[in-house]
């Protein structure tokens, strides 16, 4: 019986620095560093952070005055960095650089006369973020539907996504907007997040290379390790999200002999390790790795993390 592993899986580059900047924190000041939300949507990766004297907090204004706070990889609108500069924060910034990238867009856009449509899940914390950069002019469409629905007034519209949306996700979205309204401006290729791309492409192989069933490791608060599940099932293949520490449920391997295994980006590799030899253990001990992607993006620290290196 044989395990699919899917290649690229796990951390992307923005989760790397976003982590990363974290434990150079503790390292250079000691506990407490205060994070706002989670760093990322990795339950394994927030409990290792607490252990390290992490403190993770749903708002600024519960870090105490003249503490360090971070911002979390999905960004923040600039409301939140005016009340850490009221309240004496020393904010250091671990946002995404492609969420900073789509941020810029966002005021641009807006700053030109155009309606932003911010195609993404409302109540993603990132679309939050994007959003609070021109709340007067940006609308949220999370479907086709609300394209349709959208009034902009007389204004052009200019088109933004979240990133951790594919291009597969966004695209009946934006071509609904696209016959509605004619000449819009569209998002670009790589305003989409690559990781989150290359992470579908490769769920959709295993499918193709007759995986029955798809195993994806993420934490259930994770957007696109969510997304992978839905992923692997259009693709014809059964598919369960399991968290990588949790006992495997033996039942869900039934009558699977070829099983994928991928994991969201913002897990970590020791979780596939782990479960790789719990199936191993089992009797999937033929592995083959399908690559569809080669990866070797990186962010730089902030400057005042990189001098601390």
């Amino acid at each position: 019986m044989k395990v699919l592993l899917a290649a690229p899986r796990s951390f992307c580059a923005g989760v790397d620095r976003a982590i990363e900047i974290v434990e150079i924190l503790l390292e250079q000041h000691g506990p407490p560093v205060y994070v706002r939300h989670q760093i990322v949507h990795n339950d394994h990766v927030v409990k290792r952070l607490e252990r390290l004297g992490a403190v993770f907090v749903d708002s600024e204004d519960e870090v105490p005055q003249g503490a360090i706070c971070v911002l979390s990889a999905h960004g923040v609108a600039p409301t939140v960095r005016e009340n850490c500069e009221r309240r004496g924060l020393v904010v250091v910034d671990a946002v995404c650089p492609l969420v900073s990238k789509v941020h810029a867009e966002a005021r641009r856009y807006s700053d030109s006369g155009h309606l932003v449509a911010l195609v993404g899940h409302a109540d993603h914390v990132e679309v939050i973020g994007t959003r609070g950069e021109r709340p007067e002019s940006t609308v949220v469409i999370e479907s086709p539907e609300d394209a349709e629905k959208l009034e902009t007034n007389g204004k052009p519209v200019a088109v933004i996504t979240q990133t951790t949306l594919s291009l597969d996700d966004v695209r009946a979205t934006v071509d609904a907007l696209q016959e509605r309204f004619g000449d819009l401006r569209r998002p670009a290729a790589d305003d989409i997040c690559y990781a989150t791309q290359n992470r579908q492409d490769a769920g959709k192989e295993m499918a193709a290379r007759e995986a029955t069933l798809i195993l994806v490791i993420g934490s259930e608060t994770s957007s696109n390790a969510q997304r992978l599940v839905e992923v692997a099932r259009n693709a014809g293949a059964a598919a369960h999200l399991i968290d990588g520490e949790s006992p495997l449920d033996e039942a869900l391997l039934d009558d699977h002999k070829t099983i994928g295994l991928t994991a969201g980006a913002s897990t970590p590799e020791e979780l596939v390790e782990g479960t790789l030899a719990r199936l191993a253990e089992l009797g999937w001990d033929e592995l083959a790795e399908i690559t569809v992607a080669r990866e070797d993006v990186h962010f730089r620290l902030p400057r005042e993390v990189a001098a601390a290196k």
